[in-house]
């Protein structure tokens, strides 16, 4: 086990959380790319209906997958001691469950099909039980790569999962499989990544419990099992909405148009978490280095969604047909209001990072139990007008979870919604120019082939929002050229 990195000053930390989001940024984009081709391809071998019916089936893997951790992971990554007794619990713990969830999901197949009135759920169902094995294998691997901030190593495993399961996939695809397909590939995916976890881990724990770092293990991660439960209704709820309500084939073509804004903004907040979690966890003591950290964040994350977010809402008509055919138009709509949400949803992402640094992960868990109790209403009114119902239902529930959760970091680390909307500012005007450019250039190419119409205005929009953000805010640019420290230039204007 090597070392965590230890952080006395302004410039370190701006330093050591750089290189932390750039090495797991690029293992996370290197990884996406690879989906977003990998789903470009099967959504022309396989139909709407496929997608569907797997989506069941992920939806239970989901769901029961929450309980793998307990939120000893997390406890992990923030123990400053005894480290080496808390990973050979936890390591423990998690083949122990891992075994009990596969058993459990085996058995209880027949009723999931039964609920989404689709008999072939029940043997796609329990061969990817044993994704949950397979999972416990290598979990505590990955977590001790991110508790020392080893993301360059930890690269390798994302990066294989990645590999071996398109290719897995697309073969099986092509082999006439069918909905197989996505099954084989992500049972060989999870087999790459344990392997190759192991093969980069210098040390890996014995599973031994002992019994004292179980409870104080117990005592950290017990809100947050409520986090993750919260967490995983939240991201596949909306799923359960349109399967049992619109049918297999709309939650084929939900699939899709949730796919883009999850692969390229979404996953950016949990690169965030995973990268700047540790970071804040060392300076948990130090109140005016976290609260640099928290605005910095914010800043560049937003830095990176808010181009993200606008380029899919104006492209994704070209983006649907050029990645996924003309069969997904009716994806369309649906990603429009997706990127709507996920622009809104990411300015607070990283307040729970905040909470769990400083041990109030109990305020995490209420905060997740309140906006569940927001949202299940919200979908189920939403579902009565349609797939675009839905997606506007998780808009408006983030706006009023986004501004409860900023609103309770502000006062744990003294900052103001004033401070916040200060990091927010240059990119949204930034994205503002962006869009002058944009919207030009697709009237211009609106007789050419989609990919082409794509490629001339992600070109435009990309060089339009670099200029724009250069001129509005040239420290940004200059620190993530140059991984420079918060001392260059000053977090708050």
């Amino acid at each position: 086990m090597t070392a965590t990195p230890t952080i006395e000053s302004p410039e370190s930390l701006g330093t050591t959380a750089a290189r932390a989001v750039a090495w797991n940024y690029v293992s996370f984009a290197s990884g996406k790319v690879l989906v977003l081709v990998t789903m470009a391809v099967l959504a022309r071998l396989l139909t709407p209906a496929d997608f569907g019916v797997v989506g069941y089936t992920t939806l239970v893997i989901a769901y029961l997958g929450v309980l793998m951790d307990l939120g000893f992971g997390a406890a992990l990554i923030q123990r400053r001691h005894h480290v080496a007794e808390a990973a050979e619990t936890v390591y423990a713990v998690n083949l122990i469950l891992g075994a009990v969830l596969t058993t459990v999901t085996a058995l209880g197949a027949p009723l999931v099909a039964d609920f989404f009135r689709e008999p072939l759920v029940t043997p796609l169902l329990r061969v990817l039980s044993f994704t949950f094995v397979l999972e416990a294998l290598g979990s505590v691997s990955l977590v001790l790569l991110k508790r020392d901030l080893a993301f360059r190593r930890k690269l390798i495993p994302d990066v294989g999962r990645s590999v071996v399961k398109g290719a897995v996939s697309i073969g099986a695809a092509l082999a006439g499989f069918g909905v197989w397909a996505l099954v084989w590939g992500q049972l060989a995916g999870v087999m790459a990544s344990v392997a190759l976890a192991w093969w980069v881990v210098d040390h890996r724990p014995r599973p031994r419990i002992h019994r004292g770092e179980l409870r104080s293990l117990s005592r950290f991660g017990a809100p947050l099992i409520v986090t993750d439960i919260q967490y995983a209704i939240w991201a596949n709820l909306d799923y359960v909405v349109v399967g049992r309500l619109l049918g297999d084939a709309a939650l084929g073509v939900y699939t899709l148009a949730y796919r883009l804004p999850e692969l390229l903004v979404q996953s950016v907040w949990r690169v965030l978490a995973n990268a700047i979690f540790p970071v804040f966890s060392t300076i948990q003591d130090r109140a005016d280095l976290l609260r640099r950290g928290y605005l910095a964040t914010i800043r560049y994350t937003q830095t990176v969604v808010v181009p993200l977010c606008i380029g899919l809402f104006l492209t994704a008509e070209q983006s649907v047909a050029a990645l996924f055919g003309d069969q997904w138009t009716e994806a369309v709509p649906v990603l429009k209001v997706m990127a709507v949400f996920s622009l809104i949803g990411s300015i607070g992402v990283n307040a729970g990072d905040v909470y769990k640094a400083l041990g109030r992960t109990g305020v995490l868990a209420r905060l997740a139990a309140l906006e569940l109790i927001a949202l299940v209403p919200a979908l189920l009114v939403g579902a009565r007008f349609g797939l675009v119902g839905v997606a506007w239902a998780h808009a408006v529930v983030a706006a009023v979870d986004t501004t409860i959760r900023l609103a309770v970091a502000n006062r744990m680390v003294d900052t103001t919604f004033g401070d916040v909307w200060r990091q927010v500012v240059p990119s949204l005007a930034a994205g503002a120019w962006m869009a002058v450019a944009v919207v030009p250039v697709l009237w211009m190419t609106g007789g050419v082939t989609p990919f082409v119409s794509l490629l001339a205005a992600t070109a435009a929009g990309s060089a339009a929002y670099a200029l724009a953000l250069w001129r509005i805010d040239p420290v940004v640019i200059r620190r993530i050229l140059g991984f420079v420290g918060l001392r260059r230039a000053r977090v708050e204007p």
